[in-house]
This record gives structure tokens, C-alpha cells and sequence, in this order.
């Protein structure tokens, strides 16, 4: 039927279609009857009667800078007259303009020579990371954090800390060793930073110092695990930045133990934090980058990788070594150019810090309001609302429950008339908010933002 796109069905006819039709395993809706949505603009999403939500997700940081992106819109328009297919045996010219921008960005943040791989989704270009460190090491054991998600591929599932992304599918005999990330609030070994003395580097570094605890051949020099997996801000984990010296001190260990850094940057690459790369906030040098989500502002799958020359080489990692379809597909690498030159337009190192800023002394604000707020904290735009139980430190997952069902339900009485509010729910407990607005929110957005929460977090913990 050629008038199909115009059949309005209700959204209970909808649902029972949904329920007979769909796979339910392709994703989690996180509600028990998930919103439909209709439209889009800019920081906002609009339901099929045209009311408004703020969103504070923006798609897990995908649409970094705004639905319907005018000026990435249009080129992905104008490429869809000209080239919107293509093998990629072949080339053009946007693939190679969007990877040198890349590999430029890498070179001005590291100083360090390498090339760009394209694919199509973040767990794709982890496999392909994955590809890269055992061809460069002949080995398949890699480290990573607890509480760090890289994918639900089956290798990234190796290194994506959570076992319920596993339990279903067999023995996974390359799985990581998950070492405690630096979560400062709910500190893993019950210390406190101010003197700890970065007590968790130290445990780290301790594995190395025998033979006998299997990381380390001081004979020949050689480590078993090749590869350390990292976030610079763990984003699934609850969107937690590390103390500042962190990353600094683990990576001299990891250089003298011959093991190569990976910067999975797929949600906090592109200016979440306030810098291109994340990672930069901390000064180490990743030899592997793996980014994608916003690359495209979410207009058409695309993502990728850097690595250093000595490690993707058409020699160390000739043609044919990995290979999708749709890797470097025209559509796709002409909304990264378009998203690479909207970034190189604006000034979001400036913008998202003091966006950042305004945002975190909001939510202080607001924590020193409600007493089941435990913690607040961010990096520039990627900030973090931890909800606890009266005492500021029991997770409440009940409570976050209701107050993101309740901002998805809308209606919610603003200074700008009613409104909807659109939550990520996270953290290792399923209590936080990770934050990841626009990084064009205004000011009045912000101001937006609070007044929804608020009210929410009010009338969610009145007594009954």
C-alpha cells in the first residue's frame, strides 16, 4: 500500500503489534510501556500529540549537538542525491576528508602518527580494536574496569564487565581481568581520596610483582594481558570521571609492562567532556581511540577507530584483516564531515565548560534540596545525579524508577507550560542519572532542567 506511511494507529494497536512482531532482545526499553515519539528539535522530543520532553540523554550521548542539526541534515540530503551508495573496495572523497580530520585530531591531542578505521556501530570498531591488539601481540587476554561497557558483541562482551550480558551465551574463555575503576563515592576499598594516595593504583601495580600472580614473565619480560580497556569517564557505570591523577599513574605502569592503552571514547568522545577526545582531560596517550555515536549526531550508523602506525600499518594490519559492508558507507562519512565541521565552527572546549559549570552548581543546588540525592558530580556535559536513600549513600532504585517513569509520563507543570523530562537511568546499582545534555543547552534549558527534576524529585518522595 502506497498510503501506508499515513495510517495513524493508535498507540494500543501499536503495542500489540510490537509484542507479536518485534524481538524484544534487540534492545531494553527500561519501561514497561516505553513512550512513542513523533518528533524532534534541538535539545527537544515531541510525542504523537506534539508535547514536549527535555531531553537530558540525547540518545546516550549520540546527538551531541542537537536533533535535526540543520547543517548536517543537508549534507546527508545533498549526499543522498549525488552518492548515497558505494562499495567500499572503492573510494571518495568524503571517507578520506573525514579520516584525515580524524587522524589530525589525534596527532594535535597525542602527537603520535596513525591512521583511521571506519565500521558501523561502537562494538563493531571494539571488535575491530580487539582485531588490531592480537594481530600487533599474538595474544587475546585483555584487562578492563568494572562497571566499563564496551559493546554486546561477543568480543565486547568479553571486556564489558556486567555477566547478564554474557550468562546466555556459553563459556567465554578469553574474558578480561575487570579491575575497580576509581569510583571515589562508593570507593571499592572504603577509602577516601583526599588521603588514599591513589591506593587503588597501588593495588593495581601489585600484580605485577611476582611471577606467581600470572601477569607478568619478569624472565622474558612479557605480560599475559596485552591490552587495558578504559572509558576516561565510565558512562554505563553511572557516569563517574576519575580522580584526576588517575589515568596518569596507570598508564606509566601499563607502559612498563609493555601493555597497550584503549580509549573507548564512543560516549565521551567529540566534546561530551570539554575536550575532542575525553581522554585529554588526563594527559596520557591512548594507542588505540575508539569512537563513533555522534560522529554522524546520530544520523546514520558510523563509527571507528585510531590507531598509532606502528600498530594499523597496511603492513601490520593489511587489506581484508576485518571487513563490514557498511564500514565507511557515503552516507555516513558525509554526516561525520559535516559533524567534524560543525565541531571545528563552534567553540565547545569554552561552551561546555561553562555550560558544565552552570549545570553541576545547579545540581548542587538541588542536592543540598532533596536529601536523597547521595552525589552529583561531572566532566563539561557529562554529569551525574546518584539517587540514594535519606542517609545520601544507600542506592534507591526505587526511587529513580518512579522519577524517570513520571518525567517519561510528561505533563509536568513548568514556567514554560507542561513538559516531559527524558532520563538515562545507570550506575551500578541502577540509581544514577548520567546527564548528557546538548552541547548546545542554553542557559534557560538548564535553568529547565532543574525546575523538572526538582518537581520530580519532589513529588516522588512526598509522604503519601
Amino acid at each position: 500500500m502506497n498510503h501506508i506511511d499515513k495510517i495513524r494507529l493508535s498507540e494500543e494497536v501499536l503495542r500489540e503489534k510490537e509484542a507479536q512482531y518485534c524481538s524484544h532482545g534487540d534492545t531494553a526499553h527500561y519501561s514497561p510501556k516505553p513512550k512513542f515519539f513523533q518528533g524532534c528539535e534541538g535539545s527537544f522530543l515531541y510525542d504523537r500529540e506534539d508535547k514536549p520532553y527535555l531531553d537530558l540523554q540525547m540518545w546516550y550521548s549520540t546527538v551531541n549537538f542537537g536533533y535535526r542539526n540543520k547543517q548536517i541534515v543537508e549534507a546527508v540530503k545533498a549526499q543522498l542525491e549525488q552518492l548515497p551508495q558505494l562499495a567500499c573496495q572503492y573510494l571518495h572523497e568524503e571517507k578520506v576528508l573525514a579520516a584525515e580530520r580524524l587522524a589530525l585530531e589525534c596527532h594535535r591531542a597525542f602527537g603520535i602518527k596513525g591512521r583511521v578505521h571506519f565500521n558501523v556501530g561502537g562494538a563493531q570498531a571494539i571488535e575491530d580494536s580487539i582485531k588490531i591488539v592480537r594481530s600487533a601481540t599474538g595474544k587475546c587476554l585483555f584487562m578492563a574496569f568494572m562497571g566499563g561497557y564496551h559493546g554486546r558483541t561477543l568480543g565486547a562482551s568479553e571486556i564489558t564487565s556486567s555477566y547478564r550480558y554474557r550468562r546466555r551465551f556459553g563459556h567465554f574463555s578469553n574474558r578480561a581481568h575487570f579491575v575497580p575503576f576509581p569510583y571515589c563515592y562508593r570507593c571499592p576499598y572504603d577509602m577516601k581520596l583526599e588521603s588514599c594516595d591513589y591506593y587503588c593504583v597501588k593495588q593495581f601495580e601489585r600484580l605485577f610483582e611476582t611471577e606467581y600472580n600470572s601477569f607478568w614473565d619478569s624472565k622474558a619480560e612479557e605480560p599475559e594481558f596485552v591490552a587495558f580497556y578504559a572509558e576516561p569517564v565510565q558512562a554505563t557505570g553511572g557516569y563517574i570521571p576519575p580522580p584526576p591523577e588517575y589515568f596518569l599513574r596507570l598508564k606509566k605502569i601499563l607502559d612498563e609492562r609493555k601493555i597497550l592503552l584503549v580509549d573507548d571514547e564512543v560516549q565521551m568522545g567529540f566534546f561530551r567532556t570539554g575536550k575532542f577526545w575525553g581522554i585529554e582531560h588526563f594527559g596520557v596517550k591512548p594507542n588505540i581511540v575508539v569512537f563513533g555515536k555522534t560522529l554522524t549526531n546520530g544520523l546514520n550508523p558510523l563509527s571507528g577507530l585510531w590507531a598509532e602506525e606502528a600498530l594499523i600499518s597496511p603492513q601490520a594490519f593489511p587489506p581484508g584483516s576485518t571487513h563490514s559492508t557498511y564500514s565507511s558507507n557515503p552516507l555516513g562519512t558525509a554526516a561525520a564531515l559535516a559533524t567534524l565541521q560543525w565541531i571545528e565552527q563552534q567553540d565547545y572546549e569554552r561552551k561546555v565548560a561553562e555550560s558544565g559549570a552552570y549545570f553541576l552548581e545547579q545540581l548542587e543546588g538541588l542536592k543540598k534540596r532533596h536529601a536523597v540525592i547521595g552525589d552529583v558530580a561531572g566532566l563539561g556535559l557529562a554529569l551525574r545525579i546518584e539517587v540514594t536513600q535519606a542517609d545520601r549513600f544507600t542506592p534507591n532504585r526505587s526511587l529513580a524508577d518512579r522519577i524517570f517513569e513520571l518525567g517519561l509520563a510528561g505533563g509536568i507543570p513548568t514556567s514554560r507550560g507542561p513538559m516531559g523530562l527524558v532520563l538515562n537511568v545507570t550506575g551500578y546499582y541502577k540509581n544514577v542519572f548520567g546527564l548528557a545534555p546538548c552541547l548546545d543547552i542554553t542557559k534557560g534549558e538548564i535553568d529547565l532542567a532543574i525546575e523538572l527534576l526538582d518537581w520530580l524529585f519532589t513529588h516522588c518522595t512526598e509522604e503519601p
